[in-house]
Order: C-alpha cells, then structure tokens, then sequence
C-alpha cells in the first residue's frame, strides 16, 4: 500500500511540475481525467547484471506477465505472416505487435470492437502493444502533410483521405483493447538535418500530454523519445518524456536508416536516462547484435520484421550467422542447416527439403523458415534473461559472437 500511495504521489507531482512548465511558456495543456484508474501496466525489476546494465523483469498486463527482455513478433495487421496465434503461444511468445494505422483502414477499428477486441479478433490470448501509426508518419511522407494538429494522409489502400491526431490514434487503439497503447508522435528520417530532428521532437513533446488527455480509464500509454543522432536531443527528449505519466518509455527513431556506429551510441546514451520504474522499449530494432547490445544497457523490449521477412526471403538466423536457404551447398544436405539451431517446430524437415520448397514456390518453404527464425529469437531472449539471472553474461556474449 505505501508503494501504490508513493507512485500515485511521483506521478501526480510530475503531471503538475509538467503543467507548470507548460504555463510557463503560455502552452495551452489539456486537462487530464483524475478519475482516470491506474492503468493495470507496470513494470517489476528483479535483478540487474553484475557486468553490465541488463535489466532481468516482468511486464504486468491485463492479459498476463510478460518476462522481461523479451521481443514481440510483429502482426502488423493482427497476423505475425505465415503463423496462427496457436503457432506464437507454442514458441513461448507473451506479446505481439500491431498497428494502429493498418488496423484503423482494414479491417476498422469499429469491427474490431465489435468482435470484443483484438485479442478475440485474431484468438491471441496474451498481451498486445500496438503501434501508434507514427512510423507510417514517416514511411509515407509523399502521401500525408502534417501539422501540430495532426497527419492527414491519403490510404495506401485506395487514396481515400483521413486524419490521424494524438486522440485520434489513443481512441483507436482504445477501441482495439490492447494491452498497451503507443502515443502519437513525429519521427524523423535518417538523414535529417539537426533543426529537422529538433522540430520532430519539439511536436513530439507537444503532443505528449494530448496522448495521455485522450486515454480511457484503465488505458496504458507509453511515451516515445526522439531527437534523431543528437545527444543533446536526446537527453532533453527522455527528460521531457520520463516527467509524464506514461505507463512505460520508448526510444523512437531508431533504426530508421542511419548505420550501426551511429545506432549504438543513440541506445547507449539514451536508455540508462529513462525511468528505472517503467519499461524501456527500443522500437523496431531487431538484429541479434543489436538486441544483445540494448539489453546491456537496459532495454527491456524489441520488436522488428526481421526475423519473420528474412524467413520469406529465404534467410535463416543460426549461431553461425545468417544463411541463405537456397545456396547449392544445402540441394543434398539430409541435415539441418546447423546443428546447434534445431527446434522442435522445424527438425522433422532437411535443409534440402526446404530449400527444395523454396525453389518450387512452395508456401510451406517461408512458414518453415518463420518457425525456424522465432524459434531462434524466442530461445535468444530465454537466454538473455538466463544470463542476467546467473550473472553470465560474456559467456552469453561468446556463445551469440557469429549469430
């Protein structure tokens, strides 16, 4: 009890500390709801890495506890391609990824609702996090304009014109029922000049409190950080964001062109200024270097295409690196692809049977290579958090120095 009335009163002085300052500079704020219920997210440390700044914890969902590091498959429009809900909870897997944006456009946010959400839409019965259509923000920037009131854009699907605000994006994602909301925010490209990184940030930080404004009761919303590959950005963004009641904090505009000497210090620099109280989720990275890499400076959660799309394109992660099914060494080969990444979903089949699928056109060739590669991810994130717990972290280190 006296750490729920400690929480409520952190967070209660930071949303007037944030208020005051946004006065100060003749902002105009939207009033919160202090009706609203805290949110049943939230997040529990267990023990750090004795060599490093892992964090091993759990994520507390209405749909259950998340063991933290983990990574979540990403079902853009509710489907991880190739694989059913039964197939991800076989693997281990406690939360998914989907997007606001797909979802809003196919097949709407009023249908989903109708069939009592998401997770009764696709027959997922654990935790989901969605996206909140920044990404397409940017990925579509030759088919919307935007203002501090919001996106307006044009469908990808068939040119029809629609309007994404912050409460917009909070009120469809309300409306699919996930477990965690991602607030609405600007992120930039890669390259982009400093000013233009600094200006996506600033919006960023204005529409911050308009995201929380637009929650219902009981909705999670984690806030994004910005500022492209300026350090400075970048302190002053996880400062802004980490002083609202966010339910968790991401690190955005990552991944989104810039190479990875450039990536690294971004993860390094940011991650350690988050709160240590809430989750940290690096959005979109998803190479196993760059997992490893994160979660030694704390980073709780990943998401990212690449295993599930290189698994299409014909590409398996093994602890030998990345192979290509269909090179001539695996036309014969009655084994698998390498002995030590077998998993029970996949070990029935030769490497030469699915590269045989795969040269055929053969559908089952890229739901193989799916199961193969979140299989490798699941049993990397299980190994992760093993080796947090038992203080063995450069052993995990040597083990993963090929994959």
């Amino acid at each position: 009890m006296c750490h729920l009335a400690s929480r409520l009163f952190n967070q209660t002085w930071k949303l007037r500390f944030a208020l005051a300052i946004a006065l100060a500079l003749g902002l105009k704020m939207p009033q919160y709801n202090s009706s609203i219920a805290m949110p049943s997210v939230h997040y529990e440390l267990i023990s750090t890495c004795p060599h490093t700044g892992a964090r091993r914890g759990r994520l507390h969902t209405p749909h259950g506890t998340v063991e933290t590091p983990f990574f979540m498959p990403v079902g853009t429009q509710g489907t991880v391609k190739t694989v059913g809900s039964e197939d991800l909870e076989g693997l281990g897997f406690e939360q998914v990824l989907s997007n606001t944006y797909h979802l809003s456009l196919r097949p709407g946010a009023d249908l989903v609702e109708k069939f009592g959400g998401l997770h009764e839409f696709m027959s997922w019965n654990r935790a989901i996090l969605t996206d909140s259509g920044g990404y397409q923000v940017m990925s579509l920037s030759d088919m919307r304009s935007i203002n501090d009131d919001g996106v307006k854009f044009k469908s990808h699907l068939d040119g029809s014109v629609h309007f994404l605000s912050p409460e917009r994006s909070i009120q469809i994602q309300a409306q699919l029922g996930v477990d965690i909301s991602m607030m609405l925010d600007e992120c930039p490209p890669y390259p982009c000049t400093r000013d233009e990184a600094a200006a996506a940030m600033q919006r960023t930080h204005r529409w911050a409190p308009r995201n929380l404004s637009a929650r219902k009761e009981g909705q999670a919303v984690f806030g994004i950080v910005q500022g492209g590959v300026h350090m400075d950005l970048r302190t002053e963004s996880a400062q802004a964001i980490s002083e609202l009641p966010f339910e968790g904090v991401a690190i955005g505009g990552v991944c989104v062109g810039e190479s990875t000497e450039m990536q690294y210090p971004v993860v390094a620099h940011t991650a350690p200024r988050l709160p240590a109280n809430k989750a940290r989720y690096l959005m979109g990275v998803g190479h196993p270097q760059d997992i490893l890499h994160a979660v030694s400076h704390g980073v709780d959660m990943f998401d990212c295409v690449l295993p599930t799309r290189m698994a299409r394109h014909h590409c398996l992660y093994t602890m030998q690196g990345r192979i290509n099914c269909l090179n001539n060494k695996w036309a014969e080969h009655k084994g698998p692809f390498d002995e030590t990444s077998t998993f029970p979903q996949t070990e029935r089949y030769s490497a030469a049977y699915i590269r045989h699928l795969f040269k055929a056109g053969e559908p089952l060739g890229g739901r193989l290579a799916t199961l193969h590669n979140l299989a490798f991810y699941a049993r990397l994130m299980q190994e992760i958090r093993a080796a947090i717990e038992s203080g063995t972290w450069p052993d995990l280190i040597e083990r993963y120095k090929l994959a």
